[in-house]
This record gives C-alpha cells, structure tokens and sequence, in this order.
C-alpha cells in the first residue's frame, strides 16, 4: 500500500464484516444523489483504492469492476431529483446512505461512513470519519461505486437533455451548465430546491439579471467531481 492512501486497519478491529458507506452529488444543481456501501473481502482487496476524486475516470471505471467482483457485497442507491426538493439535498442523502444497508447481500456488524454525520436508525453501530474516503478502503471503494453509478446516470440522462451537457459536468455548477440553464431555463433533472436553479427561473421570469447566476458558478473541471 502506497504511503497517503487509504488503510484496513479500521476495519480489522471489528470482527466480522464491517461496510463501508460514501456518496456522489450533493452539490450538483442537477440529477440524483447517489449513496453506495460495500463490504470488501479482506483477502481480494483490489489495489489503488482511493478517494473517487482523486482518481481518472478510467481508473475509477476499471475499479469498479474490480470491486463489483471481489467484494463481499455492493449496493448503490439513488434518490431523485423529486424527493431531493421535497427533503431537502441533506436528508435525501441521509435516506439513500440507510438505505443501502436495506437487503444488502451481506448484513455488516459495523459501518464506516465519511463524514461527520450518520443517518439515524441504523442497523448496527456507525462510525464516522472526516475525509474517509482517503482513510479507509470501504468507504474509498464505496466513494468509487457511487460516483461511477452516478457519472453513468448522468450520461444517459445527457441523451435525453443533450443541450445542457450533463455528460460533461454531471451536472455540477460549471460555466457550461451555467450558460445552458440560462438559456435552456431548468429541465426536469434540475433541483427546484437548489439556489442557482431559482435563479434561473428568476431570470427568465424577468425577476432577476443573467449577472445574477454568476455567484454560484464553480471552476469545477468538467466530469472531475
């Protein structure tokens, strides 16, 4: 294992499986959120886990199948964009991060999910770790499974709405997305509850400038998220 990257240890102090549990898409301003748990096998880790983010797309690609055939189990769940608005973007993620443990193959005695903070009710004891995703292997590989999950969605989802490039940004605040909901105005993958999108129904209403939009444009690189 490469000095900095993610470690087992945390998972070799509990005996018995133990999963790991990350999410993809808070922040864009389209699409679902995507919450995914996975229980590695101790003895078929696939090497180069890592914080989804810092990995390419191909990488993260051929990782995912890495882990799809060697973990104990893999779930992924998605919440759209119309339960997003009606909870609000924290706890449709709070939902789908549960949610994963639902029927999954293998029930763990332990979770480990990244962050600061964990859905309530959940089967069995909860750890959580700021920045897990660049400590521990299951939530790295649960990062990695919920972001191929979604990167996928999107790209189909980009077929549907071409003009706005969801294949490109997945829908997070780049300019790209900027100028094409400005034009376009908000589709059916957009957020209602998310502050750009308002706006931008705020500018075609004539309620507000285009200028408007600019405070929520991010230098994200297109698909880097």
């Amino acid at each position: 294992m490469l000095a900095g990257m993610p470690h087992y240890r945390h998972e070799r102090k509990i005996d018995g499986p133990v999963a790991g549990i990350d999410e993809a898409g808070r922040g864009p301003w389209a699409g679902p959120v995507v919450a995914a748990a996975v229980i590695l096998n101790p003895g078929k880790i696939p090497r180069g886990l890592n914080d989804s983010k810092q990995l390419s797309p191909n990488i993260r690609e051929t990782l995912f199948d890495k882990i799809m055939a060697s973990a104990l189990a893999v779930k992924a769940v998605t919440i759209e964009v119309e339960e997003i608005d009606r909870l609000n973007i924290y706890w449709a993620t709070m939902q789908a991060m549960r949610r994963t443990l639902d029927d999954l193959a293998v029930s763990p005695i332990h979770v480990l999910i990244d962050g600061n903070r964990a859905p309530k009710e959940m089967p069995c004891p909860v750890q959580t770790i700021v920045d897990g995703d660049a400590i521990s292997q299951s939530i790295a590989a649960a990062s990695i499974i919920a972001k191929v999950t979604r990167d996928r969605l999107m790209c189909e989802r980009a077929r549907l709405y071409g003009d706005y490039g969801f294949e490109r940004h997945k829908g997070y605040g780049t300019r790209f997305h900027a100028d094409a909901l400005l034009r376009l105005g908000p589709c059916p993958e957009h957020r209602r509850s998310f502050e750009p999108v308002r706006v931008a129904l705020e500018i075609q209403s004539g309620k507000a400038s285009a200028e408007a939009i600019n405070e929520f444009v991010g230098e994200r690189r297109d698909a880097a998220e």
